[in-house]
């Protein structure tokens, strides 16, 4: 084995038992004495990361031995409880806990971790190694890590704030290439006659799966970051993340072509004569278009344009009494509604095109959440801290009948 680093070396054989670590460093040893031509450097730095494997699987070893004192320390007999030490991190949902959290974004900005935060980062480290979330992590020359859960809470936060489809259509958690039956609206009850039998009725689904696309933006950062607090750098994190990794599942929510990225409504529905209508600039194009959407998507659904399609031609719209088509709402968050239909604003759709639908039946999947890989390699000559935020997400139609769309006819 050749590695460049000792932390490649530690990361090969931290998994490995202390007999083969045992086994091969007498191997290196053995080669060191014997060839004359052997690469010493590099045989030095695989013994630096034998050595470091070694040591802490020990450390592993005794954590597993004490734990069982440890916990009659903490026990509270008046209470019952436990009580957690200040050097204790449970590995449950590590990745919602602050220690992470701090590790996290120390690690990221080349700061000494504390020995609670070590210990978080590298729990964490094995519970993702555990997952296959990651191939490897190393020192804080590179390092990647999975965002901690509160800094991905608040980047979607802030892109729903932001407006756009997301903020409306339904987030999953789930794994790629599984699918997961979606139900649809059913038929309602029926008043039943006493003693009559009741035939039992079969629920309507449909059935999605998401698949594993990769969404990958880099940006870079002067090394003066790592003089920079960890809130600071957290909010500029959340800025970054939001205007580049939730703004292309946003696209692709509305435009996506379903192939090595996620599928939109526009391309991923099929438009025919029973689900589109001309959008000519007359009143009556909303109310048909409510005409035409399928009965139980109605109670949910909401139009969705572009800022342009909104003010250009739906804003001066009236009936025939001289009352506004379009009502905006003054007091609430959202833009204002159409005929009692709350309006989305998403400028991911093209100017002259409006859909009608529930959007609860489009949707959007992170399966693993982000990661984000910080390298001062590439940037060397130039002073700068590259980072690299990675996801594997997807979006999908649902359900292609909860949708209709309006369309300008193009002059000619």
């Amino acid at each position: 084995m050749n590695f460049n680093t000792v932390e490649e070396s530690f990361n090969y054989y931290r998994n490995s038992s202390i007999q083969d670590i045992e086994t091969r460093a007498g191997q290196i040893r053995g080669t060191i004495e014997n060839d004359p031509e052997a690469d010493i450097t590099k045989l030095n730095i695989e013994i630096e990361g034998l050595n470091q494997a070694k040591e802490n699987i020990k450390d592993k070893e005794n954590e597993s031995m004490n734990k069982e004192n440890q916990e009659q320390r903490s026990y509270n007999p008046i209470t019952g409880t436990q009580i957690k030490g200040q050097h204790e991190v449970s590995p449950e949902n590590i990745f919602g806990s602050e220690e992470y959290r701090s590790a996290f974004f120390k690690q990221m900005l080349g700061q000494n971790l504390s020995e609670v935060e070590t210990r978080a980062f590298n729990t964490a480290m094995a519970q993702q190694d555990a997952e296959h979330r990651a191939d490897s992590f190393s020192s804080s020359s590179n390092s990647s890590a999975v965002l901690p859960e509160q800094t991905l809470n608040e980047v979607i936060s802030k892109a729903r704030t932001q407006g756009g489809l997301i903020s409306h259509v339904r987030s999953f958690n789930i794994p790629t290439k599984i699918s997961i039956p979606i139900g649809t609206p059913s038929a309602k009850a029926e008043w039943h006659t006493e003693g009559a039998k009741v035939e039992s009725g079969n629920p309507t689904t449909a059935s999605v799966q998401f698949d594993g696309n990769e969404i990958i933006k880099v940006f870079s950062i002067s090394v003066k970051a790592k003089t920079m607090s960890i809130s600071a750098f957290e909010s500029y994190l959340v800025e970054e993340l939001t205007s580049a990794v939730v703004e292309a599942i946003d696209y692709a929510l509305v435009n996506g072509t379903g192939v090595n990225q996620g599928q939109g409504v526009l391309t991923g529905v099929t438009w025919n004569s029973t689900n589109s209508l001309a959008l000519t600039g007359e009143y009556t194009d909303f109310t048909k278009a409510l005409a035409i959407l399928k009965r139980g998507y109605s109670a949910g659904a909401k139009f969705a344009m572009s800022n342009a399609t909104l003010y250009n031609t739906v804003y001066s719209l009236v009936d025939a009494n001289k009352r506004p088509l379009f009502i905006a709402d003054a007091q609430n968050e959202s833009i204002g509604h159409i005929l009692g239909k709350e309006v989305v604003v998403d400028d991911n759709i093209e100017d002259g095109t409006i859909l009608l639908g529930n959007f609860n039946y489009v949707g959007y999947n992170l399966p693993e959440g982000l990661m984000l890989e910080q390298s001062r390699e590439s940037s060397f000559r130039s002073g700068l801290v590259d980072y690299r935020a990675m996801a594997i997400a997807d979006t999908r139609v649902l359900v292609d009948e909860a949708f209709v769309k309006l369309s300008a006819i193009a002059e000619g």
